[in-house]
């Protein structure tokens, strides 16, 4: 694994990622971290605050790392059919999947220290064929995702500020929750995030508090059983890994800044559960980081949105901390 440059998947080009890549690239063009943008070329030239001679198309990282200072380069894999700011079309689907899939292979191949993706929207991929519930299930079919000391990724974690959370389950509707919860995917989740703190950020006794799913984490069994039966056998199995893990916790009781200072990460049971706290402790620079890959990945914590797409309002925030965060764990890395 080497350092720099990334590679950024341009999203759905509906959607606001063409204006943000571009208004990350003049955030970070004096000081880095360097990326290379993969997408369309067009879109991102014409996107609001682009400015004609600031984009250049490119062939190899390399040639992107010594462009980055004076425009931003671009691995140009052209859309097969026009795209209209803040109107999602299916027809862009193969493209957005082609995309991802070059990325990938830059990173899988170490041409590119990892990889950020600019948001995609589900449902016009949904439409022309695509089977994965989103990016991350995506990518660990990509990547045949990765397994450390007998645990399986990908899992996903969102950081904020001093808050990192991970999901036990991600893109699953609530009345599926509960039937999905095993000791098992509790403790494969666990074991991945106390392996992806020691790796990708350094800590070297990771701390882990695991979130009940009942309203009191459940009362004992008053209000529930799956802290009885699931998630608590979970915790022990846990430690009996080594891994310091506590709970299960109130979930409303979990994030106050006095708590957050217990942990290093926070194991939820849903995606609401986990993503709460982290858009309501900072909207703007939430990231997204899938663990248990054998790449380097990030995202930014919010959608396409599409309702702003095209407006020249969207920011950037996002999208420039999950830049950062890539590199910095790229750098661990290849340490």
């Amino acid at each position: 694994m080497r350092t720099g440059p990334l590679a950024l998947t341009l999203g759905d080009p509906a959607g606001v990622g063409p204006e943000i890549v571009v208004k990350a690239w003049s955030e970070l063009r004096a000081t880095g971290p360097a990326f290379m943008a993969v997408g369309d070329f067009q879109s991102l030239a014409s996107a609001p605050g682009a400015v004609a001679g600031n984009l250049r198309r490119v062939t190899t990282p390399e040639e992107a790392q010594r462009t980055f200072a004076d425009a931003l380069p671009v691995l140009d894999l052209p859309l097969r059919a026009p795209v209209v700011a803040g109107q999602p079309s299916a027809a862009a689907a193969p493209a957005i999947i082609q995309w991802i899939e070059t990325a990938v292979g830059l990173a899988l191949r170490g041409d590119v220290s990892g990889i950020v993706t600019a948001p995609i929207a589900k449902a016009p991929l949904y439409e022309a064929g695509f089977r994965f519930p989103g990016h991350t299930e995506f990518l660990g079919e990509l990547t045949q995702s990765a397994s450390y000391d007998g645990a399986r990724g990908p899992i996903m974690m969102l950081t904020a500020a001093d808050l990192r959370v991970t999901l036990v389950t991600v893109h699953e509707p609530i009345a599926r929750v509960a039937g999905l919860l095993s000791v098992e995917t509790i403790v494969n989740a666990g074991l991945v995030t106390a392996q992806a703190l020691r790796r990708d950020f350094g800590i070297r006794a990771p701390r882990l508090a695991v979130a009940g799913l009942n309203p009191h984490a459940g009362e004992s069994g008053g209000i529930g059983r799956e802290e009885v039966e699931v998630i608590e056998p979970a915790i022990r199995a846990l430690r009996d890994l080594g891994i310091d893990a506590a709970g299960p916790y109130p979930a409303d009781t979990m994030f106050p800044d006095a708590m957050r200072a217990l942990y290093d990460a926070a194991l939820c049971m849903y995606h609401d559960q986990a993503l709460i706290p982290v858009k309501m402790l900072d909207f703007w620079g939430g990231v997204n980081v899938t663990l248990g890959l054998p790449i380097v990945r990030t995202s930014p914590d919010h959608g396409t949105a599409f309702d702003i797409a095209g407006r020249g309002v969207a920011r950037p925030d996002s999208l420039i901390a999950a830049i950062r965060l890539a590199d910095e764990i790229g750098r661990r890395w290849a340490a």
